[in-house]
């Protein structure tokens, strides 16, 4: 691996995840192990040569680890090891630092892991207020646990035992209804048990102003026309 050789802690960080594709292989490990398939599959752009050597070099880190998932799968999967995990207060303010950007043009789509981010870092305990709620996200071949208590929210990989509410639909689906604006049933989110309190939930996620927004606005307060 390439270093900086700077003894500063930044740089020393990035000696160990700033190799591109590092962040966003951890990023796929937030919610739990996954296979390799599965990591491939969340990072459609990275070539399964390049995952293969990010992983290696992550397991010489002490950020990743194998590990074998339990019955009914049987297989070897990664996780994060307890130094890796250190790294998820990183990647969420990251992630809502990068939130402002403007969006690349690009037709690409949030993965389950990334989406499953993007609502971590955008949830307003304020806008959540007096709802509590269980539910299980059904996101294409995923599930994801999502809870909402006292004004705190939380995301973990699986069903929800007893939900309050499933919603169910493609990642995209659920990107629409919730950073887009447009109706569940438009989208093709489907929502079942308690309606008012998921629709609640699918409105606690303002979508961040982009900055070049707020420059231009700036601009435009000092040169009035």
């Amino acid at each position: 691996m390439r270093s900086y050789h700077d003894p500063c802690g930044v740089a020393r960080a990035l000696d160990v995840v700033g190799e591109r594709w590092a962040l966003l292989v951890v990023r796929e490990l937030l919610l739990g192990p996954k296979r390799f398939t599965d990591l491939a599959a969340g990072l459609p752009g990275l070539s399964q040569n390049v995952l293969s050597q990010r992983l290696r070099d992550l397991e010489r880190a002490g950020i990743v680890t194998r590990a074998r998932l339990g019955p009914p799968a049987g297989t070897r999967a990664y996780r994060l090891t307890e130094r890796g995990a250190e790294l998820e207060p990183v990647l969420l303010a990251l992630a809502r630092w990068g939130s402002r950007v403007p969006l690349p043009g690009s037709d690409a789509e949030l993965g389950v892991d990334a989406l499953a981010l993007a609502l971590r870092t955008t949830f307003d305990p304020d806008a959540a207020d007096g709802l509590r709620l269980t539910a299980t996200l059904r996101l294409g071949d995923d599930a994801l646990r999502a809870t909402v208590h006292d004004g705190r929210f939380a995301l973990a990989r699986g069903e929800a035992e007893d939900p309050d509410a499933v919603l169910s639909g493609e990642p995209g689906a659920l990107r629409a209804v919730v950073f887009g604006g447009r109706p569940p049933r438009d989208a093709g989110l489907r929502i079942d048990g308690d309606r008012p309190a998921a629709l609640h939930l699918l409105h606690c996620f303002p979508r961040p102003t982009p900055v070049e927004n707020e420059v231009t606005a700036g601009m435009d307060r000092s040169n009035p026309r």
